[in-house]
């Protein structure tokens, strides 16, 4: 071919709607010397049969920004890229049965509204004006979404081809790629029966092939995708009169409708209906192996299954009668694939320099216009203008083996529109990760959570404690749980607790040069020899991209000590900083932690080991405890005097045991989040993350601008030390009803909405509801009243000084 490429900066694999978005947002990024690589036609994969549904709705405020995105990007292409395109912004009417429902509705309703989305809620009575089909009787209200609506997926998908096209992209049909190489230098070949192509940076938007793909990446430091494949179906219906006789007098289309407690969305299709199941009984494909994924499973679709969605179309034609009035035209039944929590992979592809992932797209139509931005800024700009750690591909890493895959789409899937409340563990594919005092922990009561799947008790039950799955169907507070935190963090507060902590992610970085590669890396300063203290990087704009402890145990050799979930995040970032001859060494599997604290944990472990327990604050050191080799560290997330006790996995059993028997209460996670609030203490991907800098974070201690290392995000952080910050980092005492604010609860100040909260939860020692959060700077001032509204209700909210509510100077921590 005189016209194949054989050069391209990138090649992005795949030629779905994401892929095609990936290619437009280079162009649009002056990137136009790109490739697009797909194996037959463009929207042979899911694209294809996919529905087209296009919701702005979700509680994950990565999600909603990117499917906002997607909305406002589809609105305008057609006539952008003259391509014609059949978009209907139906809006929606999302059914509420019980009044947590209606809860999760007005969470929704503010953050849509923080964003620009014009969300509202409706009385049964008013969706029935709007919706004259819908029977109501039963509902407790409705949530209206103005912005959702449909799109014709292929039409999409060629119209954005088209786009990336006219500014100079080359999309090359009918060309499987075959493999990959990685060059010394870290530039790729990407191989196909037409040629090789070199190039910068490589793509995998290979859909529910992209496991298949990322195989070809494992000898450069990859990993099986994290991955399965659902089967999907949904039917159409024959032509309704009643329908097309309401639309003439409308001018368009019935809002659509998404019975979200039964599992299903209805929309007018043409003149009759689309009905899309999400059922319990749901069936995955190409997990067995006498069931293998065929090479190419190009436009084509599975049998279609009737039986196993029976039960949700007969509840359907209950909810709009109308639909009993016509047959089944025809049923789609094809392959969708499902990451282990539902959300694409989008970004850096772990363990892999110049790789990056936009694939497993369960609801790609909706989120792939934001995808092909989001991915875009990740090539382009090295971050991306949201945090999108929801999506990244590396908040997965080495228990997502196939079972785990499988299970967990199996349970998503099942669960679809399921409510995901805060106090909730999902059950499929547990004890990936278990710490050497798991069985211990069980045997006290351990009701167990997972964090990056390693088993973490939570809390802890006595006999008779409902630890049903059903009792933590709630937003609010109170629950078997509750009383239980209270008695673990009174506690800490007043002897000694004990928290198991496995999977706490370490890095052992050593070599000659390591000290002055660190300071080129983060913002602040080192800690010297036998200390350890709070380490920050920042992106280029001066954004918080991850918190470490830093533990220095000689002049080039330290420990990298971060939280469980950013193992990969963490461990790419300091292989990839870190100049030949240092060397990094992930040993977060090999060692367990135990955080002992409260007033008496000196005189706990002055029993049990010969370490000097004099030595102050921020100080580490090598011991025995309970005559087993240790290291302790002198530090307290929970705020009150106590050591971090790291040890071997197989000394771990003994050290605990001699600690239980020595008169410490077990304590869990839920404790342990209540204790970091009330010291104001913030939680990575929470309170920290890329979209707030290190001053609007209140980090500004952390920051050395006189340093001579020039460290990312050194010259954003000058300017805006000059500028002022726009929003600024508080701590708000509120006066809550039932429930603490979650996560993106919108901060108001009169009918104004000013600011977020970053986490939220009750403090035990203080009783009282606490927010961290982000607001306007001017308000940032003590004694500032504001509200926080948490599901729907405005509570009062004051700014409190910049100081913890518990122990205001440091007093307990340090004795």
């Amino acid at each position: 071919m005189s016209d194949f490429p054989t050069k391209a900066r990138v090649v992005v694999i795949g030629g779905g709607v994401v892929g095609c978005s990936a290619l437009y947002h280079l162009a649009k990024k002056g990137w136009t010397d790109c490739v697009l690589l797909e194996k037959n036609e463009l929207t042979a994969g899911s694209t294809w049969h996919a529905a087209g549904n296009v919701p702005t709705f979700s509680t994950s405020w990565a999600i909603m920004n990117m499917q906002r995105y997607s909305t406002e990007l589809y609105s305008g292409l057609a006539e952008e890229v003259d391509y014609p395109m059949n978009y209907h912004q139906s809006g929606s009417i999302r059914l509420a049965h019980t009044k947590e429902r209606m809860q999760e509705f007005e969470r929704a309703l503010s953050m849509g509204r923080y964003q620009g989305i014009e969300m509202e809620m409706w009385t049964p009575e008013e969706a029935k004006e709007r919706y004259p089909f819908l029977e109501t009787h039963d509902l407790a209200g409705v949530l209206w979404d103005p912005s959702d609506g449909d799109i014709d997926p292929a039409q999409v998908t060629q119209a954005l081809a088209k786009g990336a096209r006219d500014m100079g992209q080359k999309i090359i049909r009918f060309c499987p790629a075959s493999g990959v190489t990685q060059h010394d230098d870290g530039t790729w070949t990407v191989h196909t029966e037409k040629g090789d192509i070199d190039c910068d940076y490589v793509v995998n938007a290979a859909g529910y092939y992209a496991q298949r793909i990322g195989e070809w990446f494992k000898p450069y430091g990859g990993r099986t995708v994290p991955m399965m494949v659902m089967e999907h179906q949904y039917l159409l219906t024959e032509q309704i009169p009643e329908i097309e006789a309401w639309s003439k007098e409308h001018g368009g289309k019935l809002p659509l409708i998404r019975d979200v407690d039964v599992s299903y969305y209805l929309r007018q299709e043409k003149n009759g209906y689309n009905l899309g199941p999400y059922e319990p009984n749901c069936k995955a494909h190409w997990v067995e192996s006498n069931d293998q994924m065929p090479e190419d499973f190009s436009f084509q679709l599975w049998q279609e299954d009737l039986d196993r969605i029976e039960d949700i179309v007969v509840d359907a034609m209950a909810r709009v009668p109308l639909m009993e009035t016509s047959g089944v035209s025809s049923v789609i039944n094809g392959p969708i694939p499902y990451a282990p929590d539902g959300l694409p992979l989008i970004g850096p592809m772990p363990g892999v320099k110049n790789a990056f992932e936009a694939c497993v797209f369960t609801f790609g139509i909706a989120q792939g216009g934001g995808a092909g931005k989001v991915l875009a800024e990740w090539i382009v700009d090295g971050q991306t203008e949201w945090d999108m750690w929801a999506v990244d591909p590396r908040r997965y890493t080495d228990y997502t083996d196939q079972d785990y895959c499988n299970q967990k789409g199996m349970e998503v899937y099942g669960n679809e529109y399921a409510m995901h409340f805060p106090q909730h563990e999902w059950p499929a594919a547990r004890d990936k990760k278990l710490s050497p005092v798991h069985a211990k922990v069980k045997e006290l009561g351990g009701v167990m959570g997972a964090y990056n799947g390693w088993e973490r008790a939570n809390w802890f039950a006595q006999d008779g404690d409902d630890t049903s799955l059903e009792a933590t169907h709630t937003w609010g507070r109170t629950g078997p749980w509750e009383q239980r935190v209270k008695e673990e963090c009174e506690a800490v507060r007043d002897g000694v607790g004990v928290l198991d902590l496995p999977g706490f992610s370490r890095f052992f970085v050593s070599g000659e040069g390591t000290a002055e590669a660190l300071r080129g890396l983060v913002t602040g300063g080192l800690p010297k020899v036998g200390r350890i203290n709070l380490v920050y990087v920042a992106d280029s704009r001066g954004r918080i991209l991850t918190e470490m402890s830093c533990m220095r145990l000689g002049d080039d050799e330290f420990v990298m000590i971060t939280a469980a979930t950013a193992q990969w995040h963490d461990r790419d970032l300091l292989v990839n900083a870190m100049p030949a001859g240092v060397s990094v060494v992930d040993v977060t599997t090999t060692r367990d932690t135990l955080i002992v604290t409260g007033p008496k944990s000196r005189e706990l472990l002055a029993g049990m080991s010969d370490a000097d327990l004099t030595t102050g604050w921020l100080t580490h050191q090598a011991a025995t405890v309970a005559g087993h080799p240790a290291h302790l560290v002198r530090v307290s997330f929970a705020g009150e005097l106590g050591w971090e006790v790291h040890a071997l996995n197989e000394d771990m059993p003994a050290i605990y045991s001699a600690i239980l028997d020595a008169g410490a209460k077990p304590f869990g996670m839920y404790a342990l989040n209540s204790l970091r609030l009330e010291k104001g203490y913030r939680a990575w991907k929470g309170d920290l993350s890329t979209d707030y800098s290190l001053l609007e974070g209140g980090l500004g201690r952390f920051v050395k601008l006189d340093k001579p290392q020039d460290f990312p995000g050194k010259a954003a952080i000058q300017n805006e030390k000059q500028q002022g910050v726009k929003k600024s980092f508080v701590t708000l005492v509120v006066e809550a009803g039932d429930a603490d604010a979650p996560y993106m609860s919108c901060i108001h100040s009169g009918d104004q909405i000013v600011g977020e909260t970053t986490s939220g939860g009750w403090g035990h020692r203080i009783n009282k509801s606490i927010a961290l959060g982000m607001v306007r700077s001017d308000l940032a001032v003590p004694g500032t009243e504001l509200e926080v509204e948490i599901y729907g209700v405005k509570c009062r909210a004051v700014v409190q000084e910049d100081q913890p509510l518990w122990d205001s100077a440091n007093e307990r921590l340090r004795a």
